[in-house]
């Protein structure tokens, strides 16, 4: 193990500005070649505080609009109308996608990879979903699919005569 001091933030590791200890293997071969960590001596700790304090201070303005976009969806209700037979199941399925950009299109900061799915929907009706903003910030909204006829309307010319012949 050695320790090595985060020069971005790592994912599943730390913050900028943080001293941890990882493998020698996983610091010779990906951190520092990759610029994501430096040896950690005092004057490499005195050139990161300045930015790891602004990181800080962005993190939290950061988590606040989550915790306030959470908020503000808790209990929405998305409609979304998809393609059934007459006992209520989907030819498709509702994913992720299509719950969010309907969460979008009525005002919510909602990302596709926010919400979870254990399995796409595939049955109308009202669904539970929930929304993951953080690791321990989450929302839940009701997803009501309805059942959209599985024909569409015929077509316009099928039902009229066709008047160039006379």
């Amino acid at each position: 193990m050695v320790k090595v001091l985060l020069c971005e933030d790592v994912k599943e590791l730390g913050w900028l500005g943080d001293a941890v200890e990882v493998s020698a293997g996983y610091a010779r071969n990906y951190l520092l070649p990759q610029g994501l960590a430096i040896v950690p001596t005092e004057a490499n700790l005195r050139s990161l505080a300045k930015e790891a304090a602004t990181r800080a201070e962005q993190r939290k303005l950061d988590r606040e609009r989550l915790k306030e976009a959470a908020a503000t969806v808790e209990g929405a209700e998305a409609v979304v109308a998809a393609k059934a037979n007459e006992q209520g199941v989907l030819f498709g399925s509702v994913g992720a996608g299509e719950i969010a950009e309907n969460l979008r299109a009525q005002g919510f900061k909602v990302a596709d990879e926010m919400v979870q799915l254990a399995e796409h929907i595939k049955q109308v009706g009202t669904h539970s979903i929930t929304l993951i903003f953080d690791k321990d910030l989450t929302a839940t909204v009701n997803v009501v699919v309805v059942a959209e006829s599985a024909t569409g309307p015929p077509k316009a010319d099928e039902n009229k005569p066709d008047d160039q012949g006379k």
